[in-house]
C-alpha cells in the first residue's frame, strides 16, 4: 500500500454490510462479557451528516461526515468513577486501521470533531471523555476525586483504547476484517495522553503524531504560575502592562526575523537568536519608577521581568524548601518571538488549577504564595501518574517498531516549545544510556519538528502551519490538506508511511491558506525540518514556495 495519495488508503470494497450491525442490540451483544461497560448510544449517520454528544469541552458536532456508525459506551472504572468513549465506524470505507484522539487541558468530553476529521481517512476513530465533563480551563472537578484524577491522567485513555479495539474487531469481524494498524493523533493534553499511553502500554499504537504535548504535568503548571507571579502585582514597578506587549513583540521580530535569510514576519530560530534585551530599555530620564514608562520601551525593573519570562523559569536563592540548592530550574521560559500576552496577562486555572485541586486539594489555597515547596510536593505526588516522563520506557515502544512524530509551534505561549526540546533531549539521553546509541537511535523511531510562527497546536498570522494534525481544524476542509493530500504535507499520512512502509519523513511541508480558509487558495508553504535542522532560504526564488528552502543544521 502506498501513501502518495489518500484514495489508496481505503481498503474495503463499497458495501453496506457493516451498517446492518449499527444497532444497540448488536453492541450490547459485543459488550456482553464486559460487565463494567454498557451502551449509551448507537446510531447511523448518513454521508454529509453531523453528530456529537455535546460536552463543555467539545460543545460542537462533527460535521460533513462520511457515512458512519456513531457509538458511545460507558465504563465503570472504580466504585466512585466511570468514563465514556465514542466511536465513529465507517460504513463502506474502513481502511482496517484504528485511530484514537485526545483532549485539551483539564477538559472532559469526547472529541467528536477530531474523530470526524480522522474518519474521513477511513479510520475507525475513538475518543474518551477522561471521566468527567468540564471546560479545558476548569480543574475544580478534581477536588476530593482521586479516582477521577486517575481516569484523566491515564486510566480512561488506556481502558478506552483497549475496549474500543475489541469493539471494532467484533463489529467488522463478520466481514473477515481486523485492525491491521493502530494510531494516535492529538495535541496539548492530547499529546501528553499519547506519550503516556506508549510509555505505559507500548503495544497500544504502532505510531503516534502528537503536537505541543503537555507532558510535564506538574512543571508546566508551575511555569504557568511563575510567569504571571513575576509580573505581579499590577502596581509593582516591575509590572509590564498589556500596552507594552506590542513593542516587545516588534523588537523580538526586528532582531530575530532575519536569521533564516528572509525578513517575512516569522522567527524561524527562536533558540538561536542572540537577543539584545537592552534595546527595549528606556533612556535614563524616562526609566525612573516615579515616571510612567513609554508605550515603546521598558524600565529597568520591567526589563528584568521580560528577561525572566524569556529565560529558564527558576526559583532563586530564597530556597524556601530548605534543600540548600539555591537557584533551581523549573520549566523552560517562552521562546523569543512568542507573544507575552498569555504568560503575563494574568492568572489562569491552567496554572493554579493543578496545584489547588490536584496537589493541595484545597479551594482556599492561595496561588500568590506559590513557592518551590509546592513544586517539590507536586513532583512527589505526580497526581494520577499523569506526567509522561518515563523516558526509558520510550525504548520499549521503539523496540516493537513504534514511531513518534512530534511537533510544536515555536510561538506557543500556552506551552513553551522549549518543553518539547527538553523531552527530545531526555529521550536521546535515555536511548544512549540504554546502549542504543545517540541521535541516530532516536531518529530511528522519534522525529521532532519545530513549527516557526505557529501558536498553540494551530494558527499563525503569517507563517505556514497547517499539517492536518490533531486539533488542526481548518475552514474549507473535511480533513488532510486540500491539493496536497500526501505524506509530504500531511502528518497523519507521514506517520502511516513511516510505520507501514518504513519511510521516515526528512521534512514536512506546512501550508498557510489565505485567511486560513482552504477554499481561498494557498498563501505560502515552507518545509518543517527534523530537529535540530532548520529551514534556510536558498537565496533565490519565491520565498513562499517550499522548494526554495532547504533543511540545514
Amino acid at each position: 500500500m502506498k501513501f502518495d495519495r489518500i484514495p489508496a488508503l481505503f481498503g474495503l470494497p463499497a458495501s453496506g454490510a457493516f451498517a446492518a450491525n449499527c444497532t444497540t442490540a448488536a453492541f450490547s451483544d459485543i459488550l456482553a462479557d464486559v460487565p463494567e461497560a454498557f451502551v449509551n448510544y448507537v446510531g447511523r449517520v448518513p454521508e454529509g451528516g453531523s453528530f456529537g454528544i455535546p460536552s463543555l469541552a467539545f460543545p460542537g458536532n462533527a460535521t460533513n461526515l462520511p457515512a458512519v456508525c456513531a457509538v458511545s459506551v460507558n465504563v465503570k472504572s472504580s466504585p466512585d468513577s466511570s468514563y465514556n468513549f465514542g466511536l465513529f465506524l465507517p460504513d463502506t470505507t474502513w481502511n482496517e486501521r484504528f485511530l484514537a484522539t485526545g483532549n485539551g487541558g483539564f477538559g472532559g468530553g469526547i472529541n467528536w470533531p477530531d474523530m470526524g476529521r480522522m474518519a474521513h481517512y477511513g479510520f475507525a476513530t475513538m475518543s474518551t471523555d477522561t471521566g468527567h465533563n468540564s471546560r479545558s480551563d476548569d480543574a475544580s472537578w478534581a477536588l476530593d476525586a482521586p479516582e477521577a484524577i486517575n481516569d484523566w491522567a491515564h486510566r480512561a485513555m488506556h481502558g478506552s483504547v483497549a475496549l474500543a479495539k475489541s469493539v471494532v474487531e467484533a463489529y467488522y469481524g463478520a466481514g473477515g476484517c481486523g485492525i491491521r494498524y493502530s494510531y494516535y493523533a492529538s495535541c496539548s493534553t492530547g499529546g501528553r495522553q499519547g506519550l503516556r499511553e506508549i510509555q505505559l502500554h507500548p503495544d497500544s499504537f504502532d505510531g503516534i503524531a502528537v503536537g505541543a504535548p503537555a507532558w510535564w504535568t506538574t512543571r508546566l503548571a508551575a511555569g504557568s504560575l511563575i510567569m504571571p507571579l513575576n509580573n505581579y502585582p499590577d502596581d509593582d514597578p516591575k509590572h509590564i502592562d498589556g500596552s507594552l506587549f506590542g513593542a516587545i513583540g516588534a523588537e523580538m521580530l526586528r532582531q530575530c526575523d532575519p536569521q533564516d535569510g528572509v525578513v517575512d514576519g516569522i522567527v524561524s530560530d527562536p533558540f538561536g537568536c542572540a537577543f539584545d534585551f537592552e534595546a527595549l530599555l528606556c533612556d535614563a530620564s524616562s526609566s525612573s519608577s516615579k515616571s510612567p514608562p513609554s508605550a515603546e520601551c521598558l524600565t529597568a525593573e520591567q526589563l528584568e521581568t521580560m528577561r525572566a519570562t524569556y529565560s529558564d523559569l527558576v526559583f532563586d536563592d530564597d530556597d524556601d524548601d530548605g534543600s540548600g540548592e539555591g537557584s533551581v530550574f523549573v520549566f523552560p521560559g517562552l521562546p523569543l518571538g512568542t507573544s507575552p500576552g498569555f504568560a503575563l496577562g494574568g492568572f489562569t486555572q491552567y496554572g493554579y488549577g493543578l496545584f489547588r485541586y490536584f496537589v493541595h486539594n484545597d479551594t482556599a489555597w492561595d496561588y500568590t504564595g506559590f513557592s518551590h515547596r509546592d513544586v517539590v510536593k507536586a513532583d512527589e505526588i505526580n497526581p494520577g501518574r499523569a506526567a509522561a516522563d518515563d523516558f526509558n520506557n520510550m525504548a520499549r515502544f521503539a523496540d516493537r517498531g513504534g514511531k513518534v512524530l512530534m511537533y510544536h509551534g515555536a510561538a506557543d505561549s500556552l506551552i513553551s516549545a522549549g518543553s518539547s526540546l527538553f523531552f527530545h533531549d531526555a529521550v536521546e539521553k535515555a536511548m544512549a544510556s540504554s546502549g542504543r546509541g545517540g541521535g541516530a537511535g532516536v531518529d530511528d523511531f522519534f522525529r521532532f519538528f519545530l513549527v516557526p510562527g505557529m501558536e498553540h497546536c494551530s494558527g499563525s498570522a503569517t507563517a505556514p502551519w497547517y499539517i492536518a494534525g490533531g486539533s488542526q481544524g481548518l475552514a474549507g476542509t473535511t480533513h488532510s490538506v486540500p491539493g496536497f493530500m500526501d505524506a509530504d504535507h500531511d502528518v497523519i499520512l507521514a506517520m502511516m508511511k513511516w510505520v507501514e512502509e518504513g519511510s521516515a519523513p526528512e521534512k514536512l511541508v506546512a501550508t498557510k491558506f489565505k485567511d486560513d480558509n482552504a477554499t481561498a487558495g494557498v498563501q505560502s508553504q515552507r518545509p518543517l525540518c527534523v530537529y535540530p535542522r532548520q529551514a534556510k532560504y536558498r537565496g533565490t526564488g519565491d520565498v513562499d514556495r517550499p522548494e526554495n528552502w532547504e533543511c540545514e543544521i
